[in-house]
């Protein structure tokens, strides 16, 4: 099943965290949280979570984020690919209920998808321009 969040649509080590942190392609500003971006390479989209315990206080609401984060990433994916993403959470992202956060993300991810450049539109016009068209 092309839908199920599996370990390699995640970033799972500091190397892939430190290559988006270094040179993000993007950053997305959200209400208490910051998006970056950067191509992978691949046919699919990556994510990686940061939530610390300076933002978010109590482990309960970090997996609860985690959570929705995932869940609603995996609802996206499709519009997503290419991307590594890294989700930085901010003060107050805890405090913040279910239904609004998954607006926001929704939201986000949509952003995120139409600041994509696309290619396919460049080459095609690329051709109908050409002498030989």
């Amino acid at each position: 099943m092309s839908q199920d969040f599996s370990r390699e649509k995640r970033l799972l080590t500091p190397r892939h965290f430190k290559a988006v942190f270094d040179s993000p392609a993007g950053k997305v500003p959200g209400k208490n949280l910051l998006l970056l971006v950067r191509n992978n390479d691949l046919d699919h989209a990556r994510l990686g979570l940061v939530i610390g315990k300076k933002s978010v206080k109590l482990s309960v609401e970090r997996n609860r984020l985690k959570r929705l984060m995932r869940e609603s990433f995996r609802l996206h994916q499709d519009n997503l690919a290419g991307w590594d993403i890294v989700v930085v959470a901010r003060k107050g992202l805890g405090d913040i209920e279910n239904p609004e956060l998954i607006q926001h993300f929704g939201k986000l991810w949509k952003r995120l998808a139409r600041s994509r450049p696309t290619s396919e539109v460049k080459t095609e016009t690329a051709g109908v321009d050409s002498p030989d068209a």
